[in-house]
């Protein structure tokens, strides 16, 4: 699983001219399931996502982590996280999961999040999004 975080000031999921989630202060990560992945790996990656330190504490140090914070976390499925890019000018997608395990995997995550966490938001598997933030600092970090 690859997953990109990032720290935003806020955020939101737009589908079809309607807003399906939103969050405040948190974090928004695109989650890419790649082929090897299964509800084990969902768990471990959450973990690290509610517990990995991004947002600064008094002395502008970066190490308070979500749930320390409080904030929002909205997780929005992004398949090309998983493309290979090393080669030609064309992603393959052959590490990524099928869609109907992409979205077994995805909906463990979310289930989990949900069942550890107050503030859970989520986009639409299969639909085409448009994710609006305020990238705070800018602050991002690949997960893998």
């Amino acid at each position: 699983m690859i997953t990109l975080l990032q720290r935003v000031s806020e955020a939101r999921v737009v589908v079809e001219a309607e807003t399906i989630a939103s969050i405040g202060r948190g974090i928004l990560v695109l989650v890419g399931v790649q082929a090897d992945d299964d509800s084990a790996t969902a768990l471990r990656q959450l973990e690290r996502l509610l517990n990995y330190r991004v947002f600064a504490d008094d002395a502008g140090k970066m190490n308070l982590s979500l749930r320390e914070v409080q904030g929002g976390l909205l997780l929005v499925p992004q398949f090309t996280l998983a493309a290979n890019t090393r080669k030609g000018r064309r992603p393959s997608f052959a590490s990524a999961a099928s869609p109907g395990q992409g979205e077994a995997v995805f909906d463990a995550l979310v289930a989990a999040a949900r069942a550890a966490y107050a503030i859970v938001e989520v986009g639409r598997f299969g639909a085409d999004m448009q994710v609006h933030l305020i990238n705070d600092g800018p602050v991002s970090f690949i997960l893998d």
